[in-house]
């Protein structure tokens, strides 16, 4: 009934701002921050935060400057646009202010959902990269739901797994904490660095400030580096969690473990990768609503090429924290690592890894936090400068071979939907996987030859996908072969990278030369130990 009624009021305002009755509130103008001299940008009034409270959902549209008609929407897709955004504003506003408050799940689907109706008007291909990383996460959902179901194993087991998983939050806290304060000092030297640095004619023709272009990526970072922070913690929340699960596990069997540790680091994965995409994607329909992208034809206006540029905070923001991560938990591990030999072969003259030994568990910490947490972040800085990297140069050589808009915006938005297919193909790769694995007790089956089974899914699936995007966004009418030979490319780097299964597999596995070639057992673990002592020297 609530809903109803809020709808009905919704419709009352948008019909009396359309016969002239509705006047929003005035306060800072869009055009203070962005400047109003661009050709064709109309002026934006937003309502200042103490006034927004007795508004209704079109009086916030309007103060919010989300009222105006969009590029390219008119008549009934506009004003089914303004119902939707209408509806969300209105969600959002009782989620802060009313009985809803304390539900941070709600306004989470506002926000979602208010991005993805700008993508919608900006562009149908981000719009559906979105909706993939959308999936994603509900895939990744569900595969923390399966791996939590699982039994937790023996009272030993829980009691060695609470103190690491004790050890592994505490030291999130302290690094992260340290981290998110170093963030700020850094946003504040990015925006100086901005708001003073020198723009192009064209930036200046087109509508850019110093002060807007500040503004922006400041945003972008503050952006990157949480979603990297989330990144970093989703990596340990997962580990410390599977770990003792992926233990209890292996009394029953050698699949199910294996199909346990296999799901919990796709849910890691894939959570990444899709935050990455996602946060990128975000970016780029906002910022291309917000400067009319597509809507003014004039030659200076601001084009899809010059939006990517504002997107580089993202990849700071990401890289500012994963170099933190890297550091803080790698140090961390091998201090630990070190230290636990030390203590226990050395002086207690106990067996490696004896849980009775206190360093241990600071090892197996350093274990989570060193190689998972700062690992989801590093991965998610890889991947965010990856795609902000690619659209740049996709879009500096469109425009440089003199393209259409429409066709540039293909070369833009490929790397997002290269990504995006790759949660795809990774989820069918994850699944092809199962527990029907070898029944008899007398044989065994190779861990690493299941594994290869479902990567080589993953592969023919990456092939025919990126091929699709390859002929769907990179085909060009003057060149008619070119989008194949980007879809060589392509394959050349995934054939690289399946290379790397078989090379890795023949430094490190036992049963292939050169590990069992060594002619002195002792070796590796002789090296290890000149190692060590190195390290503490």
């Amino acid at each position: 009934h609530g809903t109803h009624h809020g709808s009905s009021h919704a419709m009352r305002d948008i019909r009396s701002r359309e016969n002239g009755a509705s006047n929003s509130q005035q306060g800072i103008s869009l055009l203070d921050v962005e400047g109003g001299n661009s050709p064709g940008y109309s002026a934006k009034m937003y309502a200042k935060p103490s006034q927004m409270a007795g508004m209704s959902g079109a009086a916030l549209l309007g103060g919010l400057g989300l009222a105006g008609p969009g590029p390219g929407l008119s008549g009934g897709r506009a004003r089914g646009f303004h119902v939707h955004m209408e509806q969300l504003v209105l969600l959002a506003k009782r989620n802060l202010q009313g009985s809803d408050k304390s539900n941070p799940a709600l306004l989470t689907v506002c926000v979602a959902g208010a991005i993805f109706l700008i993508a919608c008007r900006v562009s149908v291909v981000v719009a559906f990269v979105l909706l993939c990383c959308f999936a994603s996460f509900l895939f990744a959902t569900w595969l923390a739901t399966w791996v939590l179901e699982k039994d937790e194993g023996t009272p030993e087991m829980r009691e060695i797994s609470d103190a690491i998983r004790q050890g592994a939050d505490g030291f999130f806290k302290v690094q992260y904490g340290l981290i998110g304060k170093l963030s700020f000092g850094c946003a504040a030297v990015i925006f100086v660095i901005y708001f003073f640095r020198a723009l192009t004619a064209r930036q200046v023709a087109a509508g850019f400030t110093p002060t807007s272009f500040a503004v922006l990526t400041t945003i972008a970072f503050a952006l990157g580096a949480s979603m990297s922070a989330l990144s970093g913690y989703v990596g340990m929340w997962v580990s410390v969690r599977a770990n003792v699960r992926v233990a209890g596990a292996a009394r029953r069997g050698a699949r199910e473990p294996l199909l346990v540790a296999l799901r919990a680091g796709g849910f890691a994965a894939i959570l990444v990768v899709a935050s990455a995409t996602a946060g990128v994607a975000s970016l780029y329909a906002v910022f291309s609503w917000l400067y009319l992208v597509g809507a003014n034809t004039d030659a200076t206006a601001i084009s899809s090429v010059d939006i990517p540029l504002l997107l580089v905070g993202y990849g700071f923001g990401a890289s500012f924290v994963a170099l933190f991560a890297q550091l803080g938990g790698g140090i961390f591990t091998k201090a630990a690592d070190v230290g636990a030999d030390l203590v226990g072969k050395v002086e207690a003259g106990i067996p490696e890894d004896d849980p009775r030994n206190p360093a241990v568990i600071a090892d197996l910490v350093g274990d989570n936090v060193g190689d998972c947490s700062a690992r989801g972040a590093d991965l998610f800085e890889s991947i965010a400068a990856e795609i902000i990297s690619a659209m740049i140069l996709g879009g500096s050589m469109a425009r440089k071979v003199g393209l259409p808009e429409t066709t540039t915006a293909g070369f833009i938005v490929f790397p997002l939907v290269v990504h995006a297919l790759d949660c795809f193909v990774s989820a069918v790769g994850i699944l092809s996987v199962t527990d029907k694995g070898v029944r008899d007790d007398n044989k065994t089956e190779d861990p690493y030859q299941v594994l290869k089974r479902g990567y080589h899914v993953s592969l023919g699936l990456s092939v025919l996908t990126f091929f699709l995007a390859s002929r769907c966004l990179l085909a060009v009418p003057d060149a008619p072969n070119a989008w194949f030979h980007f879809f060589g490319c392509g394959v050349i780097g995934m054939a690289c990278a399946y290379a790397f299964v078989f090379i890795a597999q023949y430094y490190t596995d036992y049963k292939v030369r050169p590990e069992w070639a060594f002619p002195n057992p002792n070796f590796v673990t002789v090296a290890h130990t000149r190692y060590e002592r190195a390290t503490l020297l």
